[in-house]
């Protein structure tokens, strides 16, 4: 065979492959009926270790690597795990004959949440300046309408949504209201303004990013506003999924955010700008490469790509934001001078505390 022949070869050879895939994708859609049918959870940790040490033995055995076979069958089981989680929820149906409002629905994590309700059942209607989205209902002005929804979700930039909840309590409609935003100090006097209003209000926060399809091992956590019918109601939304459900009060969310969110966006802010830097090194260092700098670079990248407007927010409008920043900058001065005075004592000191704190937080997600 010469080269083109070898290139057609390998072109029907994928085409075969991909409807091996579809024929997978079509078994894991029974899978799922029968795991609903028999009350089975959907995932099961012990069936996908058996398939991936058996995709590595089978790999061995052909001769092809085995890693290259256990990524192939992870990504292969985290796709059938969503089309069964997707399933699921829709099967649930938690929203049927009901109607939801999504405000602020034009945004990535809106339209996101528009679809999530859509596919349990709700009938979505979608309010924002920039207007709907197809598939959905529109209103124009929220502010004007009846609001007789079930469920009332706020997808809006956080420094409009303290306003809204105040406009929303003085409304007090009857259905369920929450809000998305990453932090929750900023929004206490509207939330507060809610829940004197009478309103049945809780918050949430997703852990997760609108492109995410498959919420096994992802967060979300809801804030306990003393309304125990609206904190159930708005986890029973997520019920279907395998996300991690979370409760917790306002305060202890924005001090362990400005951990999660805003000690891990600082470091990768002061990376790249570290980077930028560097001066005359800086058209040196895009040629070069090590296992940890790429791997650095590619979450410095996904964090450079994200709204400035956002992680400022993040940075600067949470009550607790300065401890993780204070934090960071102990923690870069220290071993600034660690390695300043060349304390291989202490560099070593601080390797080991980490590696022991980094081995219980491993430990206690496994658990």
């Amino acid at each position: 065979m010469n080269l083109d022949e070898l290139r057609s070869a390998l072109t029907d050879l994928d085409g075969q492959l991909l409807e091996l895939v579809a024929r997978r994708q079509a078994l894991s859609q029974q899978v799922a009926a029968v795991k609903r049918s028999t009350g089975r959870a959907t995932r099961d940790f012990a069936r996908e270790r058996d398939v991936i040490l058996r995709g590595r033995t089978t790999a061995e055995r052909l001769g092809i690597s085995a890693d290259l076979a256990e990524s192939l069958l992870r990504q292969l089981i985290q796709s059938s795990l969503a089309t069964q989680e997707q399933a699921r929820v829709a099967a649930q149906a938690h929203g049927s004959g009901k109607r939801a409002l999504v405000i602020g629905g034009h945004g990535k994590m809106g339209g996101w949440f528009a679809e999530f309700l859509a596919s349990q059942g709700f009938r979505v209607a979608i309010a924002d300046p920039k207007g709907g989205l197809a598939g959905f209902d529109v209103v124009a002005d929220w502010q004007t309408d009846p609001l007789d929804f079930d469920l009332i979700v706020l997808a809006t930039p956080l420094s409009a949504t303290a306003s809204l909840l105040q406009v929303l309590a003085r409304r007090a409609p009857r259905g369920l209201i929450f809000d998305l935003g990453s932090l929750k100090t900023p929004l206490r006097a509207g939330l507060d303004a809610l829940v004197k209003a009478g309103c049945r209000v809780t918050s949430v926060h997703p852990m997760f990013g609108p492109d995410t399809e498959l919420l096994s091992g992802r967060h979300v956590i809801f804030i306990d506003l003393g309304n125990s019918e609206a904190l159930a109601q708005a986890q029973e939304l997520f019920a279907p999924t395998m996300a991690e459900r979370v409760v917790m009060d306002l305060d202890e969310h924005d001090r362990l955010i400005a951990y999660v969110l805003g000690l891990s966006h600082a470091l990768n802010i002061a990376f790249f700008t570290a980077l930028a830097d560097s001066g005359e090194a800086a058209p040196r260092l895009a040629k070069l490469s090590s296992t940890t700098f790429d791997a650095q670079l590619e979450v410095a990248s996904r964090v450079a790509a994200e709204s400035p407007d956002l992680y400022f927010e993040i940075q600067s409008l949470n009550d607790y934001g300065s401890e993780s920043l204070l934090a960071l900058q102990n923690a870069v001065e220290r071993l600034v001078t660690t390695v300043g005075t060349r304390n291989a004592t202490e560099f070593t000191a601080l390797m080991n505390r980490g590696r022991a704190y980094l081995d219980v937080r491993a430990a206690a997600r496994a658990g």
